[in-house]
């Protein structure tokens, strides 16, 4: 059997309605944006595999560093224990993070570092004696799939067989010049109630990577500072450059009091999340009693592998190199965007960073699960390139080692697909 029949009867996909899924293609190998299947055709990786890829597939750098930390230490409990790996990443991470970050909590991805923030959020009320139980999210939001993480993204197709099980959440629109008053007057009006304010910052992901400008977010943080409402960035698809600077809340003049950080963290190398806190929240845990504590952690919590990995992502991320590639992709998007904004299939064009995203023109209202989905991916997928659309919704987010020819082969395809599709 190839290996795509023999997936087929062991392997359960994400994301997938296994009945008339079409069949998985094989992954080889990968090389730098490139992954190659078992026949040996190309592909672009166009979208990171799932925004996690930043520097390329099988980079030398972090391959050495991985291969090194394997032949000394694989893992080990962190519970009582530590060692150099999470020492070092945290100690080179935390100056990165905007405002004054000064711990770090190692989980395994995205959703549970959002877990972890929010269990810091509500404990930490709950610590002080203050107990507060709301949470404040955007519509559309989309912060990982676990409980928790569910619990504060939008109500979607996602989470409809969930929807009586997860916790109540004050849902708001994305800021805008004209809501940006109502807004604010809303989180006054909850301030009593809301322990923490979580947002993704200038973009919403999963949720249609729909975008809104700093200022505006800026200022309903203004307000939550004001209030005494704790603020969570999950920067866990945002971080490590892909908003043009290494993180979205560098864009910002109020400061959160949490990171979630995931995805690019390893390079795109293997599974590892963060969530990192000011010493206000630390603070509050710190206690003779031992009800106080985070009752939290996982078992490959801070695995040194993983710790090297990132380290040796965060080398190649701060060459100026990598800045420069940032720079040159966002400028490309730029211009890309301007020649087919106008396009009578364009409903929508928009981009910020390295991530330029086009909403198909439908007609009428359309959704995650369009038939132009299908369409668009088998599209560019014969073209050798992999885009993953979000229903009539396709962006591209590269690895920053892409080439201009690659991008505009990539472009090329769009505009063909536009006349086309």
């Amino acid at each position: 059997m190839s290996l795509s029949e023999r997936d087929k009867k062991v392997i359960w996909h994400p994301y997938t309605q296994m009945k008339n899924a079409l069949p998985h293609i094989p992954i080889v190998r990968g090389e730098g944006v490139y992954v190659f299947d078992e026949n040996g055709k190309r592909y672009i990786d166009a979208v990171s595999s799932w925004w996690v890829n930043i520097h390329g597939h099988s980079h030398p750098h972090i391959a050495q560093k991985v291969s090194e930390q394997l032949n000394t230490l694989e893992h080990v409990i962190f519970a009582g224990f530590t060692h150099e790996p999470a020492v070092l990443l945290a100690e080179r991470l935390l100056p990165l993070l905007p405002g004054q970050q000064e711990k770090v909590f190692y989980t395994d991805n995205g959703s549970t570092a959002v877990e972890v923030a929010l269990k810091m959020c509500l404990q930490y009320w709950n610590n002080l004696g203050k107990p507060k139980t709301k949470i404040l999210a955007f519509k559309n939001a989309y912060h990982g799939d676990t409980f928790g993480a569910m619990s504060v993204s939008g109500r979607s197709i996602f989470t409809d067989p969930f929807n009586s099980l997860l916790f109540d959440v004050e849902f708001i629109d994305l800021p805008n010049e004209q809501n940006i008053s109502v807004l604010q007057t809303r989180i006054t009006e909850l301030k009593s109630e809301v322990a923490c304010f979580i947002f993704e910052p200038l973009i919403l992901g999963a949720g249609g990577m729909l975008m809104y400008e700093a200022k505006y977010l800026d200022a309903l943080l203004s307000v939550c500072k004001e209030n005494d409402i704790l603020m969570i960035a999950d920067e866990v698809m945002t971080g490590f450059g892909r908003t043009g600077t290494y993180f979205a809340c560098e864009k910002l003049e109020n400061r959160p009091d949490i990171f979630c950080l995931s995805k690019g963290l390893t390079g795109g190398t293997m599974p590892l999340g963060v969530t990192t806190c000011t010493n206000r929240i630390f603070n509050a845990f710190l206690s003779d009693d031992k009800l106080k504590t985070l009752y939290h952690g996982h078992s490959f919590t801070a695995n040194p592998i993983a710790c090297v990995a990132s380290l040796a992502s965060l080398d190649i991320l701060l060459e100026s190199k990598t800045l420069e590639n940032i720079k040159r992709i966002e400028t490309k998007h730029a211009t890309f965007l301007n020649e087919i904004k106008d396009h009578k299939k364009v409903k929508t064009a928009r981009h910020t960073g390295t991530i330029i995203v086009i909403e198909w023109e439908t007609g009428d209202e359309t959704s995650y699960l369009s038939e132009l989905r299908n369409l668009l991916y088998a599209y560019f997928l014969d073209k050798g390139i992999i885009l993953r659309p979000l229903g009539n919704i396709i962006y591209i987010l590269p690895p920053y080692v892409i080439s201009n020819e690659d991008l505009d082969y990539i472009y090329s395809a769009i505009k063909s697909a536009l006349e086309e599709i």
